[in-house]
This record gives structure tokens, C-alpha cells and sequence, in this order.
């Protein structure tokens, strides 16, 4: 099944989101000049995480989809439906956000296929439009507010491609998010853990970095996630021990 998802994100709660590496500043200079963003990184560091945060930052809705082999063309721009004896569209997320003028996050686009690529290549070019084939010939013209960010994982990962030089020319600006340094994951964890035990969260994430410089080099499969290592001093907070949690 396809993994999409649409999430409105509003409102001023705490964040729990650490800013190492001035991501949120890059972002909204972007923003500011009209520059859509590529975000380049291994699973697992927060690549979401960062969009949702800007997103919430600047109290605008967030649309997101998550590709796949499986996405199709319909996802991203719809499809005729009939209703009543009545034929409709129903349009899809990248439309949708077209129209509304909010923020489109393209979540592991290098997974997509050509033809899926090549549709949402139209909408990223500088006219910002596209012309529904679906839908009697329709041109849609985004808002002046559309802000799309993509997220790429490296070549190593399954099912992951080069995207082709063209689509890549529509990011100008490109961040580079790995893993943060021991001493910024560990304050990424107090963020979310109330009394983490200093000494063990710490061994913890040594052996995280461990597994994760093996998968770099393709030794390994497995790359743990700041999510998992937030998880692991979570259960060590409530009693779990340091053998059982990892």
C-alpha cells in the first residue's frame, strides 16, 4: 500500500526539535527567495522531523507523500470519478497544494518511477504550473505561497535511484542532514526524556554510530534511527535495562 499521508500543522506547543546544524534558518532563507529545498540523508536523521518543524514554525499546512515504486501518477494528480451520472476529479496532494498554496513535502522522491517524475517535474519548473491531461486540458497555476521541500536517501539504500539532472536543478538549495555528533544526539534524547541515565544513553548511542558507520559502508543493512535511540533511553528511564532496551 502506498504510503500518503496530508497533515495540517498548526499551533505553538513545546518543541522538542534540535536545531544542530541551522536547517530551520537555510530553510526559511529559501522560503523567502522562492527556492524550493532538497534534503539529503540517510533513514533515520530527522529528515521529516526538520520539515515538520519549519512547517509548524510557520503555522502553514503541511502535504506530504512518501514515494515508492508503487506511487503512481494518479497519486500526485487524480483522477476522474463519477458521481450521480456526473463525472468529476478528484484531485491529488501535488494539485491540491498547488491550489491551496501551502507546503508540499516529497518525501524519498529518488524512489519514485520516471513517469511519476517527469509530472511533477512540469509543476516544479518556473512557471509553477500544470496542465491536467486528466482533466480536459486544465492548467493549474500555483500560489504565490507554494514551498515544496524533497527528501532524498543515498544510492545505497534498496530501491533508491539518481534523480534525473533536470528534476535535481529544480532544488537550487540542497542540505546535507547525516547523523549528528554524539554529544548533539544525546541533547536531541534530553529533549524527549526527562532524566536519561547519562552513562548508559551514551554507550547506547557510541553503538548506534557503530552500526550506522557499518551500513555506511555497506557491512551492514541495518542503520539505527535518532528515533530508536530516543526509544532506547526512554525504556532505560522506565526501569528497562541497558541489555533489554537495545
Amino acid at each position: 500500500m502506498l504510503d500518503q499521508s496530508e497533515q495540517s500543522v498548526k499551533g505553538s506547543e513545546q518543541s522538542t526539535y534540535l536545531d544542530w546544524n541551522n536547517s530551520i534558518g537555510i530553510i526559511d532563507k529559501a522560503f523567502e527567495k522562492e527556492l524550493f529545498v532538497l534534503i539529503i540523508g540517510p533513514k533515520g536523521t530527522g529528515k521529516t522531523s526538520l520539515v515538520r518543524e519549519y512547517a509548524t514554525q510557520k503555522s502553514i499546512e503541511l502535504k506530504s507523500i512518501n514515494f515508492s515504486l508503487r506511487t503512481r501518477e494518479s497519486h500526485l494528480i487524480g483522477t476522474k470519478n463519477l458521481i450521480e451520472g456526473n463525472i468529476g476529479f478528484d484531485e491529488g496532494i501535488l494539485v491540491k497544494s498547488m491550489r491551496e498554496g501551502n507546503i508540499l513535502y516529497l518525501d524519498e522522491i529518488n524512489a519514485a518511477e520516471a513517469d511519476v517524475l517527469l509530472r511533477l517535474d512540469e509543476a516544479l519548473d518556473d512557471r509553477r504550473q500544470i496542465v491536467l491531461k486528466e482533466s480536459d486540458g486544465q492548467v493549474i497555476k500555483a500560489k504565490d505561497s507554494w514551498f515544496v521541500i524533497a527528501t532524498i536517501n543515498p544510492l545505497t539504500q534498496v530501491g533508491t535511484k539518481e534523480l534525473p539532472p533536470q528534476l535535481l536543478s529544480r532544488f537550487p538549495v540542497r542540505i546535507r542532514l547525516d547523523y549528528p555528533p554524539e554529544d548533539v544526539e544525546y541533547q536531541i534524547i534530553k529533549k524527549h526524556v526527562k532524566n536519561p541515565t547519562e552513562s548508559e544513553v551514551l554507550l547506547g548511542i557510541k553503538l548506534a554510530n557503530t552500526l550506522r558507520q557499518a551500513s555506511a559502508v555497506e557491512e551492514l543493512y541495518y542503520s539505527p534511527s535518532i528515533r530508536e535511540t530516543i526509544a532506547f533511553a526512554k525504556l532505560l528511564e522506565g526501569g528497562v535495562s541497558a541489555k533489554q532496551s537495545a
